[in-house]
């Protein structure tokens, strides 16, 4: 039997670094709804807690993870059309509306390979101006960053029903003002560009200097803020904020090796060993920075 306290771990690691994408592709495949997004990535946690306990944690856990909660979304969308089939079936009218429905069902149960990017997708609607600021904070650290409700509140010093209510309100405000769960285009992209740009740089610092777990870093955190950054510098190419965000997202991620020594233990930076830092990142970054200094002279 495998140890149950370093499956525990294990699965906690797994959730951190998986849940955002996990989440990201059931809102896509729910129409938008994060309430039951989180509800069934919740449940493939607690199927993983379960059975990870007895077998161990398998080598491919995130993949095992987006699995079962791509099952569980799979089988209850399943049920709801089942359900409306038998209720509308009277109602039918023309094959048209059955065609359409054939192919809602076929085309989007698929949780992987889309065309889209569906964690860019979440930031952008955990980030919609409906939502006010701490709502919006909160409902980014719990989606995007995999912290606890317990974990937030501790970080913003207040109760932890407090944040649970703000996490529940931004839900249900989304909901109500049908907000898509999309990129959106034109003016309204660039509209909310500034709250993007703070959601992902929230998302990069709570890898850099993490809040909450046994780890000082988490560098994955860091690694997909940057990758966000740069998908959405391919989006707007023109934004010279975008690639300076960039740029100083990858120049602090050069010295992540560094951060540390063998024991885990923070290591300032002029004490730095300075051949650890990532020259090619370095050169990145300040390609990025010459862009932005030359957009914002535009």
């Amino acid at each position: 039997m495998a140890d149950h306290n370093a499956a525990r771990r294990a699965i906690d690691a797994v959730w951190r670094i998986e849940s955002p994408r996990i989440i990201a592709g059931l809102a896509r495949v729910l129409r938008g709804d994060l309430d039951l997004a989180e509800e069934f990535a919740q449940e493939a946690l607690l199927a993983a807690t379960e059975q990870w306990a007895e077998t161990g944690v398998p080598d491919n856990a995130g993949a095992w993870l987006m699995a079962a909660a791509k099952n569980k979304a799979t089988d209850a969308l399943r049920r709801r059309r089942t359900f409306r089939r038998v209720a509308d079936e009277a109602a039918r009218e023309s094959q048209g509306r059955q065609e359409q429905t054939d192919h809602f069902e076929a085309s989007d149960l698929a949780l992987d390979g889309g065309v889209s990017d569906d964690l860019l997708r979440l930031v952008f609607t955990t980030c919609h101006p409906v939502l006010a600021d701490e709502s919006r904070t909160a409902l980014t650290l719990r989606l995007l960053c995999g912290l606890s409700t317990d974990e937030i509140a501790r970080a913003f010093l207040v109760p932890e029903p407090t944040i649970a209510q703000r996490i529940v309100r931004a839900k249900r405000t989304l909901a109500e003002n049908r907000v898509e769960f999309e990129v959106p285009a034109g003016r309204e992209l660039k509209d909310r560009l500034a709250s993007v740009l703070e959601v992902i740089y929230l998302l990069f610092n709570e890898g850099y200097a993490a809040t909450s777990g046994d780890d000082w870093m988490r560098p994955a955190l860091c690694q997909e803020a940057i990758r966000l950054g740069r998908v959405l510098a391919g989006l707007m190419p023109l934004e010279a904020e975008v690639h300076a965000l960039v740029a100083l997202m990858e120049i602090q991620a050069s010295r992540t090796a560094a951060r540390v020594d063998a024991a885990g233990r923070p290591v300032l930076l002029l004490d730095q060993d300075r051949s650890k830092w990532d020259r090619l990142l370095i050169r990145h970054a300040l390609k990025k920075l010459q862009t932005a200094e030359s957009l914002a002279h535009q």
